[in-house]
């Protein structure tokens, strides 16, 4: 690792300041310098650093996105994806994670994976040096029951291993199945605890029994594991408040009494809605069949706007909304994961500056490395984008590859700021 001074850039710390006119010098892979210097000045040069004048560009940390799924292959339905080969499959998850590292997600949760053991396998490839992603947090398949969502079995196969979920009826299956996933590695277990309209299962209904629930939370936390649901009903949010599930997804219908749990636990759960499957599902999925008087009969129309009144309360309530919107279906893509970030502006009324807080200092805790992330601070793990433009006055430049002028994860780029926007000279010990 070369150690690499920023000079002449807006600093974006993630702290909730306004920028301001700085140099970040990385040794290692850690932050060691942070300064404020008048615009265009540079303080003196550090012995063996390359230098990066930045020309006025914007430093900010890598983004974290909390809802991130590698093995969904861009795909209308969730058959499509479980039934990639798995030899196929692997090598796509390899090269969108890489995708995402691009587009300066230098961190990701993984909210479940399509076959038993991808996301492991993945997370311990990034981890060696096998393949290039971000740092990553590796997820089950989703766990369900019969008949419910992810219980993709038909009639003529039953076989397990043909689903895309993993399916278990009774407490002592969900025991099973916790324990297996646990033996293969993940960081976090996946339970589908409401339905998904587009499968057949309406959103608002629920599936699992407390008895099964309780299982699969004191399975998970004895193996020091993480739980995550899918939770869009009432129901559903409230049995994660209740049974200490710390990751929540979707959360769109929030009733008073589940906005009141919610904000008396709010450093206790992490909600990420994934408003782009809302969004795009409604309005922009037609060329898939799924045109807005399909997708409004199957009640995506009205989640969406419950959703919206949701997140508007919990925003108010100071209840932490992370980006992440079930990339990696036919109609949202992976690599326009920034979307979120626009629709939190444009939807929920978050100010620039809260999305992007979002997409850095809010994702530390949840990536389970608190404040050594998600910030430009001394000490920090030097996770770093630089960007032509400035996010605080438009927050789409971040969906423009172009725009993303570097990236650095742990102190190394891996995208290097091309010539025509940095100088890059090195000075002798």
């Amino acid at each position: 690792m070369a150690n690499v001074l920023f000079t002449n850039v807006r600093v974006f710390d993630g702290g909730g300041e306004a920028p301001f006119t700085g140099e970040v010098l990385v040794q290692g892979n850690r932050i060691s310098r942070v300064v404020e210097t008048a615009r265009g000045m540079r303080s003196a040069p550090v012995a063996g650093a390359q230098v990066i004048d930045g020309a006025g560009a914007f430093l900010m940390p890598g983004m974290i996105e909390a809802h991130t799924h590698f093995s969904w292959n861009d795909q209308p339905s969730l058959e499509s994806i479980q039934r990639m080969p798995p030899e196929e499959h692997i090598l796509w998850c390899a090269q969108v994670a890489k995708r995402y590292l691009d587009m300066g997600w230098t961190s990701c949760v993984g909210a479940a994976t399509a076959k038993p053991r991808l996301d492991v396998v993945i997370r311990n490839a990034i981890n060696d040096g096998t393949i290039i992603g971000p740092r990553y947090l590796a997820a089950s398949q989703e766990i369900t029951v019969p008949g419910g969502l992810g219980d993709t079995t038909a009639p003529h196969l039953p076989q397990p291993e043909f689903a895309f979920g993993a399916v278990v009826s009774g407490a002592e299956e969900m025991r099973r199945c916790v324990r297996m996933f646990c033996k293969y590695g993940v960081d976090t277990l996946k339970i589908n605890l409401s339905g998904e309209s587009i499968t057949g299962m309406p959103s608002e209904m629920s599936q699992f029994t407390e008895e099964e629930i309780a299982v699969c939370v004191q399975e998970a936390k004895a193996w020091g594991k993480r739980v995550a649901a899918h939770a869009r009903s009432t129901w559903s949010i409230k049995q994660c408040i209740r049974h200490g599930i710390e990751v929540i997804y979707h959360a769109s219908f929030a009733d008073e009494e589940a906005l009141d749990l919610l904000e008396a636990h709010k450093f206790d759960h992490f909600v990420a809605p994934g408003l782009a499957w809302l969004i795009n599902t409604s309005h922009h999925a037609s060329a898939w069949g799924l045109t807005p008087e399909v997708t409004r009969k199957m009640g995506y129309h009205r989640e969406l706007e419950a959703a919206i009144e949701s997140m508007k309360a919990m925003r108010r309530r100071g209840i932490r909304i992370l980006p992440g919107g079930d990339y990696g279906f036919a109609w949202t893509p992976h690599g326009t994961n920034a979307k979120d970030l626009e629709y939190f502006v444009k939807f929920v009324g978050m100010s620039p500056m809260e999305a992007l807080l979002s997409a850095t200092a809010w994702g530390g805790p949840m990536m389970k490395m608190g404040k050594q992330i998600g910030y430009i601070r001394e000490g920090c793990f030097a996770d770093l984008l630089l960007i032509d433009g400035d996010p605080l006055s438009d927050i789409t430049i971040l969906q423009d590859r172009e725009r993303i002028l570097a990236v650095m994860k742990d102190g190394e780029f891996h995208r290097a700021p091309p010539a025509r926007h940095a100088r890059t000279t090195r000075w002798a010990a």
